[in-house]
């Protein structure tokens, strides 16, 4: 039997809330997350993201 796992950054709804979660700045990563009614970023690499952590800032994107 065979069979796949689907990626969770395959899917259309959480990979177009990634994108749009990613900031250059901690500056607007800030700004976001206020509009969010959240306080927290995080560094992912060189980008900013709002939200405590990836999950929860997918979460809050897909609501949107």
């Amino acid at each position: 039997m065979t069979g796949s796992i689907a990626a969770p950054w395959l899917d259309p709804a959480v990979a177009g809330a990634h994108s749009k979660g990613m900031y250059k700045t901690r500056q607007e990563a800030e700004r976001r997350a206020a509009q969010l009614k959240c306080k927290r970023v995080f560094a992912m690499g060189d980008a900013w993201m709002p939200r405590a952590n990836e999950q929860a800032l997918h979460k809050a994107l897909q609501n949107e």
